[in-house]
C-alpha cells in the first residue's frame, strides 16, 4: 500500500465510515448494499496481502468459506449469538491461515500462488467430501436468523442486518488502516519492495509474512461468517476458487494502494451483476474488459483514475 496512510484515522477513514452509511440510502435494496460490505470485506482480505507486502493469493475463498461454515454450524447446531459466532469464525480463519502459511510463506513469486491455489482447492474438495458436515453440494442450509448478542436486536430486520454488518465490515477496514499505518506495516512495505534489503536490517521476512497471512485469513473468514448472516445459508460455492477470483478481482479493480480500493471494486463488481445479469448473461465478459483495462492501464485501479486522469490533462499541449 502507498504511505498515504501512515496516519490513523485519516481522510480515508472518513470516507469509508460516509460510504457505509450512505449505501443504503443510494442503492434499490438493502439487500446489494449487504452483499457490497460482504464482497468489500473479502476483498480487504487480498488487498492487505498484496498491497502491504506484496502477495498475491488465490486462496482467499478457503477463509472464506472456513469462516462461512463454522458460524453456520455455531448458529444453528450450537445456538450461538451472532457476534460470538462471527468472532469465532474469524479466529477459526486465523488458525487456518496460520498453519497454511507456515508452508505457503516459504516460497516466493509463482510458487506462492500456485500454493494458496492448490490449499483453497484442497479446501473445496473436503467439504464436498464430507457433506453430513457442510452439506456438500446441498450446502449448509436452515441457519435461523439469530440475535447479535444476549438476545437482544434480532437480524430478521434487514435494516438492522445492514448496521451489524457495516459495523463488523467498518471494524475490519480500521484494522487494516491501523496495520498500516503502524511500524509493523512499514516493515511489510518495505518487504514488498525489497525482502533481502529488510532481512538485511534483522527483519525476519518470513515471520512478518506469516503474520500477514494470519490477519487476511481471519479478514476473509469475517466476510464468510458475514455472508452467512445475510443468507441464512452456505452455498457450496463459498468456498470454491470462484470466490477467491472474485475476491481477488474486486481488490484489483478498486486498487490495491489503499483499503478504499476493495469497497469500491466490490461496489463496482456487485453492481454490475445485480443490474447486467438480469439483461444479459454473459455480463462477466464486461468484468474481464475491465480488469484488462485495469491491469494494463490503471495500475492503482480506479481509485487512482483521478490521478490519472490529472495528469493526463498536464501533459495536454495548451490551446
Amino acid at each position: 500500500m502507498t504511505t498515504e496512510g501512515l496516519r490513523f484515522p485519516n481522510g480515508t477513514t472518513v470516507v469509508i465510515a460516509v460510504f457505509l452509511i450512505a449505501l443504503p440510502c443510494i442503492l434499490p435494496s438493502l439487500t446489494l448494499a449487504s452483499e457490497i460490505l460482504v464482497l468489500a470485506t473479502g476483498a480487504l482480505s487480498c488487498t492487505l496481502l498484496l498491497g502491504s507486502v506484496g502477495l498475491l493469493s488465490f486462496g482467499q475463498g478457503l477463509y472464506f468459506g472456513l469462516g462461512a461454515y463454522v458460524s453456520a454450524i455455531l448458529i444453528r447446531d450450537f445456538e450461538m449469538s451472532a457476534l460470538a459466532a462471527t468472532i469465532a469464525a474469524s479466529l477459526a480463519g486465523c488458525l487456518l491461515a496460520a498453519a497454511a502459511g507456515l508452508l505457503i510463506v516459504r516460497r516466493q513469486g509463482v510458487y506462492f500462488v500456485m500454493l494458496t491455489l492448490a490449499f483453497a482447492q484442497m479446501g473445496f474438495f473436503l467439504a464436498l467430501a464430507f457433506p453430513r458436515l457442510t452439506g456438500g453440494e446441498n450446502g449448509f442450509g436452515n441457519v435461523p436468523r439469530t440475535a447479535i448478542a444476549f438476545g437482544q436486536f434480532a437480524l430478521s430486520n434487514p435494516l438492522l442486518l445492514y448496521v451489524f454488518l457495516a459495523i463488523l465490515s467498518f471494524a475490519a477496514f480500521a484494522l487494516v488502516q491501523r496495520i498500516v499505518a503502524s511500524p509493523f506495516g512499514s516493515v511489510l512495505n518495505s518487504i514488498r519492495y525489497n525482502e533481502s534489503r529488510s532481512e538485511a536490517l534483522g527483519y525476519d521476512a518470513r515471520r512478518f509474512k506469516l503474520a500477514a497471512v494470519t490477519m487476511a485469513g481471519g479478514i476473509a473468514a469475517l466476510a464468510g461468517a458475514m455472508n452467512t448472516l445475510m443468507l441464512n445459508f452456505v452455498p457450496l460455492s463459498a468456498i470454491d476458487v470462484e470466490t477467491s477470483e472474485r475476491l481477488l478481482i474486486a481488490s484489483l479493480i478498486g486498487g490495491v494502494g489503499s483499503p478504499l480500493g476493495a469497497l469500491i471494486g466490490a461496489s463496482v463488481l456487485s453492481a454490475m451483476s445485480d443490474f447486467l445479469s438480469p439483461i444479459w448473461p454473459r455480463w462477466s465478459m464486461v468484468v474481464a474488459l475491465l480488469l484488462i483495462v485495469t491491469v494494463l492501464f490503471l495500475r492503482d485501479g480506479l481509485l487512482g483514475l483521478g490521478g490519472v486522469l490529472r495528469r493526463q490533462g498536464k501533459e495536454m499541449p495548451n490551446g
